[in-house]
């Protein structure tokens, strides 16, 4: 899609509908030069309480006198609670009712947002956050329909919009989250640790270099506790490293859970919902996204990428509950349940970090606990850490792109509920703080490196339709991590 920025009046643009935004506190006599063309009709629906300009509520105009046959309007609350969120929500709920209705060029007024935006907080203009919304929610996964709808939206023209708009930062953006999307998305019988590494080996250019593991390999490192996870299962695991240079110094490492399905292994899942299970790489796709992005905006720096990629089956080679297995650390871990892989396969992910990437700092990401979305719903992402540094810039991050962060604790006294009679420790901690003794198993393989542990088993994956994150695959943690690197990224941040 083309985003263009015109300084056309509304009445003039040529498009098949015009957005105008609109606050409960307007004055119906918003956008006069307009409502007079064509007869008032603005002004009567808002006089009429058919329109209030509540947030996200939308009314359709069919109109003459004007350019455009149709006008949108869209609510976006009081002015004075003007958020980037509140922006994006209107964007995605405005933007995708003109995909649905089968409009082709889309124009979205750009200067009624500055009647709150002195009260906005936030790093953009309101239009970047409004077109980043209705980017997020144009996505649809259509790959296994017979036919697509074909109901695409060809163009968006700004009218009004600050020219200074980073437009390539937001397609690109947008773009990576439409590309975990879609990964997320795929069933795995086709997203299988092969299939991923394929799809991350598509990604090598100039900048980026892919390296993808095999199951001898992995074991030759000495990752048996990753192995382990992967033993139930036809598919080969596949450890795969994407190393993006685009800078100097140690790289940040993502390291993102990458387990393509997920059955539970020999401690079985319940069969009602185990179709999502699809969605337990949602970490590694979160990173392959990242990447891809930061390679299209040659962010001046080095991330590295870990996804240790396998699946959780209960086959006749699967490993129990009651096997001890060795990391690569040397420590090895009594297996209380297989359903607790994903912490097996990053503690040794972890490790290798720690051995052969030396890195400034790691930052783990994964569908880790169902405990998770006990706690915390599906509106925020778990997060625990060794450096108050690096969780204040994690958390500087969410509140800008609104993908939400809520810090947990990791008090010493969690290692007791780790504790083994056999072996160093074992992977499950019990129901008791079952979300915060995952994120303790991992700090006992973080080192002395700054890390951060960010749990998005709640956020991952919706059953229900937002402003602009359609049902499926989230694609959280995207934004929220390139938010993160351009603040690392930033004049005198870096090294």
């Amino acid at each position: 899609m083309d985003i263009l920025i015109k300084d056309a009046a509304e009445e003039a643009v040529k498009a098949d509908v015009v957005i105008l935004p609109f606050f409960e506190d307007s004055s119906p006599d918003t956008y006069s030069s307009l409502d007079s063309l064509i007869g008032g009709l603005i002004r009567r629906v808002v006089e009429e309480k058919e329109f209030t300009g509540k947030q996200n509520q939308l009314s359709l105009l069919h109109v003459k006198n004007s350019n455009a046959g149709r006008i949108l309007l869209t609510g976006m609350g009081k002015s004075s609670t003007l958020s980037p969120e509140r922006i994006r929500q209107a964007g995605g709920k405005a933007l995708s009712y003109a995909q649905g209705l089968g409009f082709r060029d889309v124009a979205v007024s750009a200067r009624r947002f500055h009647e709150g935006s002195g009260l906005l907080r936030g790093k953009h203009s309101p239009e970047y956050y409004f077109a980043e919304g209705g980017l997020l929610a144009l996505y649809r996964f259509e790959k296994y329909r017979k036919q697509e709808n074909g109901r695409e939206i060809r163009s968006l023209i700004l009218l009004g919009a600050d020219r200074n708009i980073p437009l390539k930062q937001m397609q690109a953006t947008a773009a990576a989250v439409h590309f975990a999307r879609d990964l997320v998305n795929t069933p795995s019988n086709d997203m299988t640790p092969s299939h991923l590494g394929d799809t991350a080996k598509n990604l090598a250019g100039r900048k980026v270099r892919v390296t993808v593991l095999g199951g001898k390999e992995i074991e030759k490192k000495g990752m048996g506790a990753y192995l382990a996870v992967s033993r139930g299962s036809a598919q080969p695991p596949k450890f795969i490293i994407l190393e993006y240079r685009g800078g100097k110094g140690s790289p940040v490492v993502l390291v993102g859970k990458s387990i393509t399905f997920d059955s539970g292994g020999l401690s079985i899942k319940p069969a009602e919902g185990m179709e999502k299970m699809k969605y337990d790489m949602s970490g590694g796709a979160v990173a392959l996204g990242v990447i891809k992005a930061a390679s299209e905006l040659f962010l001046p720096l080095n991330i590295t990428a870990l996804l240790p990629a396998a699946e959780n089956l209960p086959g006749g080679t699967a490993y129990r509950p009651g096997d001890v297995v060795r990391t690569l650390s040397g420590k090895t871990i009594e297996i209380i349940s297989t359903d607790a892989e994903g912490r097996l396969a990053l503690a040794d992910a972890l490790e290798y970090a720690l051995r052969y990437c030396r890195p400034k700092a790691m930052i783990d990401i994964a569908t880790l606990t169902g405990a998770c979305s006990v706690a915390l719903g599906s509106e925020a992402v778990a997060m625990m850490g060794n450096d108050r540094d690096l969780l204040e810039s994690l958390k500087g991050a969410a509140e800008e792109t609104g993908e939400r962060v809520w810090e947990m604790p990791l008090y010493d006294e969690y290692k007791e509920y780790l504790k083994s009679d056999i072996a160093d420790l074992k992977n499950a901690g019990g129901r008791g703080g079952a979300l915060v003794t995952a994120g303790y198993f991992l700090r006992e393989f973080a080192g002395d490196a700054p890390w951060v542990h960010l749990d998005i088993a709640g956020t991952a994956w919706t059953d229900k339709e937002k402003p602009y994150v359609p049902k499926g695959a989230t694609g959280i943690g995207v934004r929220l991590l390139l938010a993160f690197l351009g603040r690392l990224s930033a004049p005198g941040q870096g090294e």
